[in-house]
């Protein structure tokens, strides 16, 4: 019988074990993308995030286990990030190009307070892209590609290099229009 009750114990622990791993792999990756940006606002380069980033995964599994949560996992996860930036900036200290403690907070605290209004301008971009003629949305999101070169971009849908620009600034135009149109709407 202690070796059923004893199986049993160690299956729900296993149980509890891989619903939090769970609910913090969620929270997680909905948050990486914004945690990422909130890293890039206080380092030098996407390097550094990298570096940053993947010791902030790692310290915010580690203390899951006290994360409250009725809290924003967000916001507990910036003060993690931002600690881990103090850390590799005092391990970079000799570096001169390695922003000092009280840049390093300001920019924080500024980044900390762009982020709903970047978050309500990324709403409105997936709004805004998705009333675009399905042409001309297939075009902005093809020159947004990473490594992607415009006049490729422009060749292959069959357009000179200049007519190509002058669509792609129409659309730009036409999305800044609308996303500033939805910004005040939801204001």
């Amino acid at each position: 019988m202690r070796m059923t009750d004893s199986r049993e114990t160690s299956r729900e622990q296993k149980s509890d074990d891989d619903a939090r791993y769970e609910r913090f792999v969620i929270l997680f990756t909905r948050h990486e993308p914004g945690l990422r940006a909130f890293t890039r606002s206080l380092l030098p380069s996407w390097d550094d995030v990298d570096e940053v980033m993947q010791n902030t995964s790692l310290v915010l599994w580690r203390k899951f286990s006290g994360f409250d949560p009725e809290t924003d996992f967000f916001r507990w996860a910036c003060v993690v990030a931002r600690f881990e930036v103090l850390a590799w900036r005092r391990d970079k200290a000799r570096d001169r190009h390695v922003f000092d403690d009280d840049l390093v907070e300001l920019l924080a605290i500024e980044a900390e307070e762009a982020r709903e209004p970047l978050a309500a301008e990324r709403r409105a971009l997936e709004t805004c892209l998705s009333r675009l003629p399905k042409n001309l949305r297939r075009i902005v999101m093809t020159a947004y590609q990473p490594g992607m070169k415009l006049n490729e971009v422009a060749a292959e849908i069959g357009k000179s290099a200049t007519a190509f620009y002058k669509m792609l600034n129409r659309a730009r135009a036409a999305l800044l229009d609308c996303i500033e149109a939805e910004v005040k709407r939801a204001h």
